[in-house]
């Protein structure tokens, strides 16, 4: 059984049991958490698909941790100007466990 949900602007294939990174939540480690956004929930060959959110159907998962992506570096360079211009930045993101998923 998998599900295609909708986090913030991104949309995640989960299945139980799933650990997955999603962009930060306001959550304690240990909590849980739902989604209520779910595009697509398959079940062997049953397949609900949602116009645009398939009814009644949530997933839970637990916040297992928080933490930051590798630094991704921006450089910015302009030949024959003595211009340049470095910038660093780290997402955070949230670590999920998908506990269930309720249809």
């Amino acid at each position: 059984m998998y599900a295609i949900m909708k986090v913030g602007s991104q949309q995640y294939q989960v299945s139980e049991g799933d650990e997955i990174e999603i962009q930060k939540l306001d959550g304690e480690v240990g909590k849980k958490v739902e989604f209520e956004e779910v595009f697509l929930v398959a079940n062997g060959k049953k397949v609900s698909v949602g116009q645009p959110t398939v009814k009644g159907t949530k997933i839970i998962g637990e916040v297992l941790g928080h933490g930051k992506e590798k630094k991704v570096i921006a450089f910015h360079f302009r030949r024959r100007k003595n211009s340049k211009r470095k910038q660093g930045h780290r997402q955070s993101f949230t670590r999920l466990r998908i506990v269930e998923i309720i249809q």
